[in-house]
């Protein structure tokens, strides 16, 4: 084992996939902020920590597929949550491993994939999801793509919840209460009207 990933073997993946309700319906990976899309602010921090990129989304492929990184839609269909988009991730990859993160989060540490490697690594975990000092944050996490059939029975089952998931394996919860900047996103206009990014 080791402690530093490899580009082999994960594959991060910006969850772009969901309806977005709270923002009107429209696509939130494409929402502007400061200027440029949400979506450019999450490669812009995460690219440095992954050679392979995924985008799992189910609207406008082709304006996502422009930025050069693969581009996936969910395998079921309905917009069935996050988990709908960690199943086609998975099943896209031959990576040891997906991160996933969402697409309105612009506020990424530099060493987010890192630390949560370092702790599955240590835990010799399935699973190792970001912990803000309150609660878990589970569209940040480091998953198994050993756990591919797992999930697909999981959501053939109809269940959507992804803590109830978490809890069928061995999970680990990494701590980033120094950083609480990491979970900040834009879920409303005005949300996005008020955000100041962190200094």
């Amino acid at each position: 084992m080791t402690n530093e990933p490899t580009s082999e073997s994960i594959t991060a993946v910006i969850l772009a996939g969901g309806m977005a309700r709270r923002m009107g319906g429209e696509d939130k990976g494409l929402v502007m902020l400061d200027g440029k899309p949400l979506i450019e602010h999450v490669l812009a921090r995460i690219a440095p920590q992954a050679e392979a990129i995924l985008i799992n989304a189910n609207r406008n492929a082709e304006r996502y597929g422009a930025y050069g990184h693969p581009v996936i839609s969910d395998s079921l269909h309905d917009f069935q949550g996050p988990l709908a988009g960690f199943l086609a991730a998975m099943h896209s990859v031959e990576s040891d491993f997906i991160v996933t993160i969402p697409c309105d989060g612009p506020c990424l540490p530099a060493d987010l994939i890192q630390r949560l490697y370092r702790a599955q690594q240590s835990a010799g975990a399935e699973i190792a999801v970001a912990h803000d000092g309150h609660r878990m944050q589970p569209v940040y996490a480091l998953i198994s793509t050993q756990l591919e059939a797992s999930l697909s029975t999981f959501l053939a089952s109809g269940e959507r919840k992804i803590d109830k998931w978490y809890g069928q394996h061995n999970t680990v919860t990494v701590d980033f209460s120094d950083a609480p900047e990491t979970f900040l996103n834009i879920n409303t206009p005005e949300e996005r009207d008020q955000f100041k990014a962190p200094q």
